[in-house]
């Protein structure tokens, strides 16, 4: 039997995102400052790219890990989530797991920014929403990561843009 793999939930992105912090982006960012404007640490309209703006979707890895090896959490793609979106978190799963009912259900979540949005947008706690049937879904503004369980035990592993490198929880 192989691993189980699936789009994580909207908690379980965040989780992986601020890795063990609580600040607005969890990078190396220079003198402890939150602010990750013109810095080259992620890839969207304000965050610097050795001086100037790409203006498209970059290679996995292109940009810092945060402290659990995880590359491009901020910025580069939407990432795709498992959960049907919601306006806000009332009566939202309390374990972690996937909000897959109720909501809009033809809308789902997207976590992380892209490159065309500024830095306030790739925030670990800005939402966003799309229609994944949609044309646009389909543009290089969007991508996913996936989670991955081993049968028969609770333990998860968050993979996909990681720097080729996984996440275990």
């Amino acid at each position: 039997m192989g691993a189980e793999c699936q789009l994580p939930s909207e908690a379980e992105w965040e989780y992986a995102a601020r890795a063990g912090t609580t600040t607005e982006y969890a990078l190396p960012s220079p003198e402890g400052s939150n602010d990750i404007g013109g810095k080259g640490l992620a890839n969207c309209n304000d965050c610097g790219f050795g001086g100037e703006i790409p203006n498209k979707t970059e290679p996995v890895g292109s940009f810092p890990e945060n402290a659990w090896k995880l590359c491009d959490m901020h910025g580069n793609v939407w990432e795709w989530l498992e959960d049907v979106f919601h306006k806000d978190y009332q009566e939202a799963p309390k374990n972690g797991s996937a909000w897959t009912s109720g909501g809009d259900p033809d809308r789902r979540v997207l976590r992380g920014g892209s490159w065309d949005v500024d830095q306030y947008n790739a925030r670990s706690a800005r939402r966003g929403s799309s229609e994944p049937n949609s044309p646009g879904a389909r543009s290089g503004k969007f991508g996913f990561r996936v989670r991955c369980s081993s049968p028969g035990t609770d333990a998860r592993m968050i993979v996909g843009s990681a720097c080729g490198k996984a996440f275990n929880r």
